[in-house]
């Protein structure tokens, strides 16, 4: 069976998504725990806020500096990292009941971010 042009770019697409994915996992020892679980689509991971963060663990959206939840969302490849830290502090304090940090993302929404942007955000921070 002779492969489809689509079947290629998948297929191409799809290694490119691995190497990118291999190349964010760093050599800190922080991500030794999220580097050995399977890589999961680009879909799958960006919609899912219980997803493992890409480039280590999970930072408190409370106690965190806005220097370092700017560093954690670059690891993650969230794009405009600064311009997002500078959000997640501006709202705080989040409720320990609200893993999912309902109330931040309504606010972050009223930003327009790109897609899977709020459900990257959210995958990095803990209450």
């Amino acid at each position: 069976m002779t492969p489809t042009p689509r079947r290629v770019a998948l297929a191409v697409s799809g290694a490119a998504l691995v190497l990118a994915l291999a190349g964010c996992g760093g050599g800190d020892s922080e991500t030794s725990a999220s580097s050995s679980a399977p890589a999961a689509p680009a879909a799958t991971s960006a919609t899912s806020a219980s997803a493992a963060p890409a480039g280590g663990q999970k930072i408190s959206a409370n106690n965190a500096s806005e220097d370092e939840l700017a560093q954690r969302f670059e690891q993650a490849g969230i794009p405009n990292a600064e311009k997002w830290a500078d959000e997640v502090v501006e709202y705080r304090p989040y409720p320990a009941d609200d893993p999912n940090f309902n109330a931040l993302r309504e606010e972050l929404a009223k930003y327009n971010p790109g897609p899977g942007v709020v459900d990257q955000i959210v995958a990095v921070l803990q209450p």
